[in-house]
């Protein structure tokens, strides 16, 4: 019996507060320690070929060669490697990841990215370049999100990605609660779908954070939130729009409460900051989630998502320098003179900021107009789609992150269907669901098209074949129903641990 059974046939029924402490009491018998353990070897053992797929085919180095490879070898070797996993996403088969995609923007990128490859900010003596980069990069960011239409000094730096600015702005309100309001036992209200980001900030800086739920449209829950909030409060979340759904939080009425209890409001716009501003100027029904409303106080937003920037930047916005100084490190007294750092990091590649600057100037106001247009548009084609299938339905009301289930169907054996048909989309949780994320590379004429041929063919198979297991449906579907959420954690970190196994 495996443990999905014992799962099923013998906790399932039960609450999941007792099931948890029946699990957590049975868990180290012997009989079901080894039932575990067998379980968790024999997935790993199913997804090693899929993560590992060049073992065997391309050279690998478990420690340096006792003389180099000639240059050429080691192009020779990227080049193979390069058609192999761009074949994946090229043709539009990949749920977000790949943002634009397109070989003449991808050329001048890198272009560019060489011109700078030596440049650090930390070396602002050496690379002026880099903090007019990274200034001006800030300031139309700041612009597109509300910026000038308010008096306060809207500021931020450049970060690694979505995950940095997030923990930066978290960090920064931690900080400033304890200098100014002297709160040493800080808590963040945060909804269900917001990023896993601000649980690992939670978890880095010792704030306590609050979960509050979403409602059935898959927003978050104002009254709760109103309710969770607390004398030691630093910060609330919202989401625009969240990843799990593509829904865009209450950001108005979230940001108001916060502005009356004096505490800092997040928008969290890294995967929508650039696509939101824009389907407003087009005409799209978007409530406000930015500056101009008076209650938020940060904004984050990734440039290398619809920025269309390379991998990775990111920007965090604050509403004023006071704010934005507690997230500054500085140091007087080291023997190796004044340090002080913006950001997490030290030394940064100076050449993706460079990039990134060069994306947002070459492309535009025009250029992000048009991109969204698209997307919205394709993403209308694959949502009418998914509708006609009876056996689906789409949560909330997403505007391009479409989120689909099923009530009839194991979800993620449609995923795996899907997979097999060359589809990666994103599995998720509570409730089961699959989506899928348009980018630019599902724009191109004929793929949100093929891409409801191939779920209607996938929603077939799973009707006349419910039994097929497929490679991921059992691993989302014990992640899912699994009530001691220790074992998934132990899953993960299996996961992570294949990863890093040299070929």
């Amino acid at each position: 019996m495996d443990i999905q059974t014992i799962m099923d046939k013998y906790l399932s029924r039960l609450p999941q507060g007792i099931a948890t402490r029946v699990f957590n009491t049975i868990k180290d018998i012997p009989f079901v320690k080894k039932t575990i353990q067998k379980e968790l070897d024999t997935m790993m053992a199913e997804l090693e070929g899929s993560l590992k797929p060049y073992k065997d085919k391309v050279q690998s180095f478990a420690a340096l060669p006792e003389k180099g490879l000639g240059k050429n070898d080691v192009i020779s070797l990227m080049e193979d490697i390069h058609e192999k996993e761009a074949s994946s996403w090229e043709d539009g088969y990949v749920s977000g990841a790949v943002y634009h995609g397109d070989p003449d923007h991808i050329e001048f990128l890198n272009k560019i990215y060489g011109f700078n490859s030596q440049s650090n900010p930390l070396h602002s003596d050496i690379w002026p370049s880099a903090t007019k980069f990274e200034s001006e990069i800030v300031s139309m960011t700041a612009t597109m999100l509300g910026a000038n239409k308010t008096d306060d000094d809207i500021c931020g730096v450049v970060s690694s990605g979505g995950t940095e600015s997030i923990l930066l702005a978290m960090k920064t309100y931690r900080d400033r609660a304890l200098k100014e309001k002297k709160i040493t036992r800080p808590e963040m209200i945060v909804p269900v779908t917001a990023h896993a980001a601000f649980d690992k900030a939670a978890q880095y800086f010792n704030i306590k954070i609050i979960h509050i739920p979403v409602g059935p449209d898959c927003r978050a829950d104002v009254k709760a939130t109103k309710k969770a909030m607390t004398k030691n409060t630093i910060v609330i979340v919202g989401s625009s729009p969240c990843f799990p759904h593509g829904v865009i939080d209450p950001i108005a009425e979230l940001s108001e409460l916060a502005r009356k209890k004096k505490i800092g409001f997040h928008t969290d716009a890294c995967l929508g900051g650039f696509v939101v501003p824009w389907a407003e100027k087009l005409g799209y029904n978007i409530p406000t989630v930015d500056f101009r409303l008076p209650g938020v106080t940060s904004i984050s937003a990734d440039t290398h998502k619809y920025g269309y920037a390379a991998k990775g930047t990111s920007v965090i916005l604050y509403r004023g320098t006071e704010l934005r100084r507690y997230q500054y490190f500085t140091i007087t007294d080291w023997p190796g003179g004044l340090y002080f750092s913006p950001t997490f990091a030290g030394s940064r590649p100076g050449a993706l900021s460079a990039a990134c600057w060069a994306a947002m100037v070459s492309i535009g106001e025009k250029g992000y107009m048009d991109a969204t247009k698209k997307i919205i548009g394709t993403a209308s084609i694959i949502k009418e789609g998914i509708n006609q299938i009876s056996e689906l339905k789409i949560l909330g009301d997403p505007l391009w992150v479409i989120a689909f289930a099923s009530d009839q169907l194991n979800i993620y054996q449609v995923m795996d269907q899907m997979g097999q048909k060359g589809w990666s989309l994103n599995g998720l949780h509570k409730p089961a669901c699959v989506h899928i994320c348009v980018t630019l590379r599902h724009t191109r004429a004929g793929v949100a098209e093929r891409f409801i041929e191939d779920l209607k063919a996938s929603v077939e198979f799973v009707k006349a074949n419910p039994d097929e297991k497929g490679e991921m449906a059992p691993v989302y579907g014990m992640a899912a129903t699994i009530p001691f959420r220790g074992l998934v954690e132990d899953m993960m970190e299996k996961y992570i641990d294949l990863l890093y196994k040299v070929e």
